[in-house]
Protein backbone atom coordinates (compact mmCIF):
# COMPACT_ATOMS: atom_id res chain seq x y z
CA UNK A 1 0.00 0.00 0.00
CA UNK A 2 2.76 2.20 0.99
CA UNK A 3 4.67 1.73 -2.70
CA UNK A 4 1.16 2.36 -4.29
CA UNK A 5 0.57 5.43 -2.15
CA UNK A 6 3.81 7.19 -3.26
CA UNK A 7 3.29 6.00 -6.96
CA UNK A 8 0.30 7.65 -7.05
CA UNK A 9 2.07 10.79 -5.26
CA UNK A 10 4.91 10.65 -7.61
CA UNK A 11 2.63 10.73 -11.07
CA UNK A 12 0.28 13.58 -9.35
CA UNK A 13 3.46 15.61 -8.99
CA UNK A 14 4.38 15.33 -12.66
CA UNK A 15 1.15 15.93 -13.68
CA UNK A 16 0.66 19.41 -11.63
CA UNK A 17 4.45 19.87 -13.00
CA UNK A 18 3.20 19.30 -17.07
CA UNK A 19 0.10 21.50 -15.78
CA UNK A 20 2.41 24.20 -15.06
CA UNK A 21 4.48 24.28 -18.37
CA UNK A 22 2.29 23.89 -20.51
CA UNK A 23 -0.22 26.61 -19.07
CA UNK A 24 -3.53 25.61 -21.34
CA UNK A 25 -6.85 23.98 -21.11
CA UNK A 26 -6.06 20.44 -22.61
CA UNK A 27 -4.21 19.80 -19.49
CA UNK A 28 -6.28 20.89 -16.11
CA UNK A 29 -4.70 20.68 -12.51
CA UNK A 30 -5.01 17.58 -10.61
CA UNK A 31 -7.05 19.48 -7.96
CA UNK A 32 -9.18 20.55 -10.67
CA UNK A 33 -9.69 17.11 -11.98
CA UNK A 34 -10.53 15.82 -8.43
CA UNK A 35 -12.45 18.54 -7.77
CA UNK A 36 -14.86 17.68 -10.79
CA UNK A 37 -14.92 14.07 -9.66
CA UNK A 38 -16.41 14.67 -6.83
CA UNK A 39 -18.96 16.43 -9.04
CA UNK A 40 -19.82 15.08 -11.54
CA UNK A 41 -23.49 13.76 -11.95
CA UNK A 42 -23.92 11.06 -9.29
CA UNK A 43 -26.98 8.64 -11.11
CA UNK A 44 -25.99 9.19 -14.69
CA UNK A 45 -21.79 8.67 -14.16
CA UNK A 46 -23.10 5.65 -11.97
CA UNK A 47 -25.28 4.20 -14.91
CA UNK A 48 -22.22 4.93 -17.54
CA UNK A 49 -19.85 2.47 -14.98
CA UNK A 50 -22.75 -0.09 -14.72
CA UNK A 51 -22.98 -0.23 -18.62
CA UNK A 52 -19.06 -0.70 -19.31
CA UNK A 53 -19.01 -3.46 -15.98
CA UNK A 54 -21.23 -5.29 -17.46
CA UNK A 55 -19.92 -5.23 -21.03
CA UNK A 56 -16.60 -5.88 -19.16
CA UNK A 57 -18.13 -9.36 -16.83
CA UNK A 58 -19.83 -10.61 -20.19
CA UNK A 59 -16.91 -10.22 -22.52
CA UNK A 60 -14.46 -11.43 -20.54
CA UNK A 61 -17.15 -14.39 -18.77
CA UNK A 62 -17.63 -15.40 -22.60
CA UNK A 63 -13.94 -15.52 -23.07
CA UNK A 64 -12.52 -17.61 -19.94
CA UNK A 65 -15.64 -20.20 -20.34
CA UNK A 66 -14.94 -21.09 -24.57
CA UNK A 67 -11.06 -20.29 -23.94
CA UNK A 68 -10.54 -22.31 -20.47
CA UNK A 69 -12.62 -25.01 -22.61
CA UNK A 70 -10.21 -25.15 -25.29
CA UNK A 71 -7.42 -24.43 -23.72
CA UNK A 72 -7.63 -27.29 -21.15
CA UNK A 73 -8.77 -29.49 -24.04
CA UNK A 74 -5.70 -28.81 -26.16
CA UNK A 75 -3.33 -29.08 -23.34
CA UNK A 76 -4.33 -32.88 -22.31
CA UNK A 77 -5.24 -34.32 -25.54
CA UNK A 78 -2.68 -34.29 -28.24
CA UNK A 79 -5.27 -35.45 -30.97
CA UNK A 80 -7.42 -31.89 -29.84
CA UNK A 81 -4.24 -29.92 -29.84
CA UNK A 82 -2.94 -30.94 -33.24
CA UNK A 83 -6.24 -30.45 -34.79
CA UNK A 84 -7.31 -26.79 -33.32
CA UNK A 85 -3.19 -25.72 -32.97
CA UNK A 86 -3.27 -24.45 -36.74
CA UNK A 87 -6.44 -22.87 -36.07
CA UNK A 88 -5.83 -21.11 -32.89
CA UNK A 89 -2.08 -19.89 -34.77
CA UNK A 90 -3.91 -18.96 -38.13
CA UNK A 91 -6.70 -16.66 -36.74
CA UNK A 92 -4.65 -15.01 -33.69
CA UNK A 93 -2.82 -12.55 -35.55
CA UNK A 94 -5.63 -11.48 -37.15
CA UNK A 95 -6.08 -7.92 -35.58
CA UNK A 96 -9.27 -8.38 -34.16
CA UNK A 97 -10.06 -4.56 -33.42
CA UNK A 98 -10.20 -4.32 -37.22
CA UNK A 99 -13.34 -6.35 -37.41
CA UNK A 100 -14.94 -4.06 -35.30
CA UNK A 101 -17.07 -2.90 -38.72
CA UNK A 102 -17.33 -6.58 -39.15
CA UNK A 103 -18.81 -7.32 -36.49
CA UNK A 104 -21.25 -4.32 -36.16
CA UNK A 105 -22.40 -5.05 -39.58
CA UNK A 106 -23.70 -8.55 -38.55
CA UNK A 107 -24.72 -8.06 -34.74
CA UNK A 108 -25.76 -4.32 -34.93
CA UNK A 109 -24.67 -1.08 -32.64
CA UNK A 110 -26.10 -2.82 -29.53
CA UNK A 111 -24.73 -4.49 -26.52
CA UNK A 112 -24.46 -7.73 -28.65
CA UNK A 113 -21.98 -6.41 -31.04
CA UNK A 114 -19.68 -4.55 -27.90
CA UNK A 115 -19.83 -8.25 -26.17
CA UNK A 116 -18.25 -10.30 -28.79
CA UNK A 117 -15.41 -7.59 -29.60
CA UNK A 118 -14.49 -8.03 -26.33
CA UNK A 119 -14.69 -11.99 -26.05
CA UNK A 120 -12.87 -12.10 -29.85
CA UNK A 121 -10.32 -10.13 -28.25
CA UNK A 122 -9.52 -11.80 -25.09
CA UNK A 123 -10.16 -15.58 -26.14
CA UNK A 124 -6.73 -16.54 -27.51
CA UNK A 125 -5.15 -14.86 -24.94
CA UNK A 126 -7.02 -17.33 -22.43
CA UNK A 127 -6.31 -20.45 -24.90
CA UNK A 128 -2.95 -20.06 -25.47
CA UNK A 129 -2.21 -19.49 -22.02
CA UNK A 130 -4.23 -21.95 -20.34
CA UNK A 131 -3.01 -24.38 -22.94
CA UNK A 132 0.18 -23.99 -22.06
CA UNK A 133 -0.35 -23.63 -18.48
CA UNK A 134 -2.05 -27.60 -18.40
CA UNK A 135 1.23 -28.96 -20.71
CA UNK A 136 3.95 -27.38 -17.76
CA UNK A 137 2.03 -29.57 -15.56
CA UNK A 138 4.51 -32.87 -15.10
CA UNK A 139 2.49 -36.12 -16.20
CA UNK A 140 4.04 -37.89 -13.16
CA UNK A 141 1.74 -35.23 -11.04
CA UNK A 142 -1.38 -37.95 -12.22
CA UNK A 143 0.90 -41.08 -11.99
CA UNK A 144 -0.79 -41.15 -7.90
CA UNK A 145 -4.47 -40.62 -8.81
CA UNK A 146 -4.22 -42.93 -11.49
CA UNK A 147 -2.59 -45.76 -9.27
CA UNK A 148 -5.94 -45.09 -7.07
CA UNK A 149 -7.95 -45.70 -9.85
CA UNK A 150 -9.43 -42.29 -10.10
CA UNK A 151 -11.52 -41.10 -12.99
CA UNK A 152 -10.67 -38.35 -15.85
CA UNK A 153 -13.03 -35.56 -14.00
CA UNK A 154 -11.24 -36.39 -10.45
CA UNK A 155 -7.77 -36.12 -12.30
CA UNK A 156 -8.90 -32.72 -13.47
CA UNK A 157 -10.15 -31.20 -10.11
CA UNK A 158 -7.80 -32.13 -8.17
CA UNK A 159 -4.84 -31.55 -10.37
CA UNK A 160 -5.64 -29.75 -13.60
CA UNK A 161 -7.18 -27.14 -12.25
CA UNK A 162 -5.24 -26.20 -9.26
CA UNK A 163 -1.88 -26.63 -11.55
CA UNK A 164 -3.36 -23.85 -14.08
CA UNK A 165 -5.45 -22.24 -11.51
CA UNK A 166 -2.02 -19.62 -11.45
CA UNK A 167 -1.76 -19.57 -15.29
CA UNK A 168 -5.93 -18.47 -15.17
CA UNK A 169 -5.55 -15.69 -12.81
CA UNK A 170 -2.62 -14.28 -14.56
CA UNK A 171 -5.04 -14.67 -18.13
CA UNK A 172 -7.87 -12.79 -16.32
CA UNK A 173 -5.60 -9.58 -15.53
CA UNK A 174 -3.89 -9.50 -18.52
CA UNK A 175 -7.29 -10.28 -20.14
CA UNK A 176 -9.43 -7.32 -18.30
CA UNK A 177 -6.32 -5.00 -19.39
CA UNK A 178 -7.41 -5.58 -22.95
CA UNK A 179 -11.04 -5.56 -22.11
CA UNK A 180 -10.82 -2.18 -20.61
CA UNK A 181 -9.00 -1.15 -23.43
CA UNK A 182 -11.36 -2.28 -26.11
CA UNK A 183 -14.78 -1.49 -24.53
CA UNK A 184 -13.24 2.13 -24.47
CA UNK A 185 -13.24 1.74 -28.57
CA UNK A 186 -16.79 0.08 -28.99
CA UNK A 187 -18.54 2.80 -26.61
CA UNK A 188 -17.52 5.28 -28.79
CA UNK A 189 -20.57 4.00 -31.38
CA UNK A 190 -23.98 3.08 -31.40
CA UNK A 191 -24.60 4.04 -27.89
CA UNK A 192 -25.71 6.86 -24.94
CA UNK A 193 -23.69 5.12 -21.64
CA UNK A 194 -20.65 3.77 -20.85
CA UNK A 195 -17.47 5.09 -19.58
CA UNK A 196 -15.67 5.67 -22.94
CA UNK A 197 -19.10 7.35 -24.37
CA UNK A 198 -18.87 9.61 -21.26
CA UNK A 199 -15.29 10.40 -21.81
CA UNK A 200 -15.87 11.09 -25.69
CA UNK A 201 -18.72 13.43 -24.84
CA UNK A 202 -16.68 15.56 -22.67
CA UNK A 203 -13.92 15.57 -25.46
CA UNK A 204 -16.55 17.10 -27.88
CA UNK A 205 -17.81 19.32 -25.70
CA UNK A 206 -14.25 20.71 -25.10
CA UNK A 207 -14.75 19.72 -21.15
CA UNK A 208 -11.46 18.48 -20.50
CA UNK A 209 -11.92 18.70 -16.93
CA UNK A 210 -14.65 16.15 -17.05
CA UNK A 211 -13.01 14.00 -19.51
CA UNK A 212 -10.13 13.35 -17.79
CA UNK A 213 -12.38 13.42 -14.28
CA UNK A 214 -14.02 10.42 -16.45
CA UNK A 215 -10.48 8.77 -17.57
CA UNK A 216 -9.75 8.71 -13.60
CA UNK A 217 -12.85 7.29 -13.22
CA UNK A 218 -12.20 4.60 -16.23
CA UNK A 219 -8.80 4.13 -14.70
CA UNK A 220 -10.71 3.42 -10.76
CA UNK A 221 -12.58 1.09 -12.39
CA UNK A 222 -9.66 -0.80 -13.84
CA UNK A 223 -8.15 -0.79 -10.46
CA UNK A 224 -10.42 -2.05 -8.41
CA UNK A 225 -11.00 -5.30 -10.75
CA UNK A 226 -7.42 -5.58 -10.82
CA UNK A 227 -7.68 -5.70 -6.69
CA UNK A 228 -10.27 -8.35 -7.16
CA UNK A 229 -8.34 -10.88 -8.92
CA UNK A 230 -5.21 -10.18 -6.55
CA UNK A 231 -7.89 -11.01 -3.64
CA UNK A 232 -8.57 -14.17 -5.48
CA UNK A 233 -5.15 -15.12 -6.32
CA UNK A 234 -4.12 -14.61 -2.48
CA UNK A 235 -7.34 -16.61 -1.43
CA UNK A 236 -7.14 -20.00 -3.93
CA UNK A 237 -3.29 -19.73 -4.26
CA UNK A 238 -2.14 -19.40 -1.01
CA UNK A 239 0.75 -21.75 -1.11
CA UNK A 240 2.68 -19.26 -3.23
CA UNK A 241 2.27 -15.84 -1.23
Amino acid sequence: MLRLLLVFVSMNVIWYIAYVLINHSILPSPLAVYSSMGHLEGKKVWLDVCYSLFRIFAGVLLALTIGMSIGLLMGRSRIWNKLLDPVVYLTYPIPKIALLPVVMLFFGLGETSKILMIMLIVLFQVIISVRDGVKAIPDSTYDVLTSIGASALQKFWHVTLPGALSVILSTIRISLGTAISILFFTEIYGTEHGMGFFIMDAWLRMDYTEMYAGIMLFSLVGFVLFLLVDYLDYRFMKWRN
